[in-house]
């Protein structure tokens, strides 16, 4: 398959190791990032799978929690770009990073203990800005850090490796049992805290936006246009997955507990973040060798018969299948998306243009998405509302590959015309 314009070139011109430094002279980094991975994920283990039940528990209704997850989603969404552009001005992103951290700790408690519409909002919001900043800095920080040549998927698998075990830790956790407001609160604050320790050890060169990385002195990183059609293209497929994945994160876990009656939210986003594992620590050379935006498509596809199989065989042995198509979703489709971003934004750039990625390609799509979903779900209670909402999504995630196959067309004719 060849790879369209600016798809693999800038990960071909350079031969160093992915954890060797440039010219030998300054360290590299990469492996520094892997307990911050862990434990930002840690608390994304907590956070994803239980938000919507703990909204149920604190008496929301289907419609009330699809509200309240979007105002999450609109927080994500404001919020990463004030911690980039701190980040990106200050030229360091320990306190910006740290601050997101200790963010969701310090709203858990106040959340489930003051139940109202508009503090729930507040405390939503805020959490979410902590959530969504963290993860945009971190994987800035980190793509600055490693260079073109390094091995983002080798640092980002440890992540899914934290998340694995925390989903895996709550779904067999004798005690504080995920299944009340108040116990969900307290696995947040103390996963929220703790992920706030390796950022304070981490050397200071290590969060450096530009010095001391791999693009210091070449003085010729450019970024790309925005309004090609390879960026346009690219954004529009990651546009219509995000829309389609939020009816998983959102609503998910309430289609296992009160559809399916089956108490396994968290073993079923451990099999989902397992499945990602071996694609994570492949995506570099995956994208080497075909580019993210074909990946970006692979994805798409991917989640189209995630929620094929959602909407339409709501059987136990093919939740663990859709769950497994998680490798697709998010496992090709979030290193393809960041090489996608990095290649656009220079490193002076990345914090802004990470935080940009997030508002456009993932933010906006998912909160259109989720408040849709619970005008749905409100309308057709139960399962029919479940397959409606499964299948209307899987419809639009197939759009991703008519995206991509009009790319590919638009340079076949461009070529005959050469």
């Amino acid at each position: 398959m060849r790879p369209l314009e600016h798809e693999a070139r800038p990960l071909k011109n350079k031969t160093t190791q992915p954890n060797e430094s440039v010219a030998g002279e300054k360290p590299a980094f990469d492996l520094a990032f892997i307990p911050s991975y862990v434990f930002q994920f840690a608390v994304l283990a907590v956070s994803g799978p239980y938000m919507a039940i703990l909204l149920r528990d604190l008496g929301y209704s289907p419609i009330w929690v699809g509200i309240l997850l979007s105002v999450m989603t609109s927080a994500g969404i404001v919020g990463p770009f004030a911690f980039g552009y701190w980040a990106d001005k200050t030229g360091n992103y320990r306190h910006a990073l740290v601050a997101a951290a200790v963010i969701p700790a310090l709203v858990a408690f106040p959340l489930v203990l003051w139940v109202h519409p508009a503090l729930s909002m507040i405390f939503l919001a805020t959490h979410a800005i902590g959530i969504r900043s963290g993860a945009s800095l971190l994987d800035s920080v980190t793509t600055i850090q490693i260079g073109k040549t390094g091995n983002y998927g080798r640092i980002r698998v440890w992540g899914s490796v934290g998340f694995v075990a925390v989903a895996l830790f709550m779904q067999t956790v004798p005690f504080l049992r995920p299944d009340s407001a108040i116990n969900i609160a307290l696995w947040l604050t103390l996963f929220s805290a703790l992920s706030a320790l390796p950022l304070l050890i981490l050397p200071r060169a290590a969060l450096n936006s530009s010095a001391g990385s791999r693009y210091e002195g070449t003085g010729e990183e450019k970024g790309l246009p925005v309004f090609s059609a390879y960026v346009l293209g690219g954004m529009g497929i990651v546009f219509v997955i995000s829309f389609s994945m939020s009816s998983i994160n959102s609503y998910f876990p309430m289609y296992l507990t009160e559809v399916l009656q089956w108490s396994v939210v968290g073993l079923m986003f451990a099999v989902a973040a397992a499945s990602e594992l071996p694609f994570l620590f492949i995506s570099v050379f995956l994208i080497r060798r075909f580019g993210p935006v074909p990946l970006l498509a692979l994805s798409a596809l991917g989640l189209t018969l995630r929620l094929l199989l959602l909407a339409f065989l709501p059987f136990k042995p093919f939740i663990f299948v859709a769950q497994s198509l998680h490798s697709l979703c998010f496992g090709i489709f979030h290193p393809s998306a960041v090489y996608f971003i990095a290649g656009i934004f220079p490193p002076k750039n990345r914090g802004k243009g990470m935080s940009l990625f997030i508002a456009l390609g993932m933010g906006i799509p998912a909160l259109i998405g989720t408040l849709a979903g619970g005008g749905i779900l409100e309308s057709a209670p139960g399962a029919p509302g479940f397959r409606a909402l499964f299948s209307l999504y899987a419809a639009v995630a197939g759009l991703g590959l008519l995206v991509y196959g009009g790319m590919r067309l638009g340079r076949v004719w461009e070529e005959r015309r050469k």
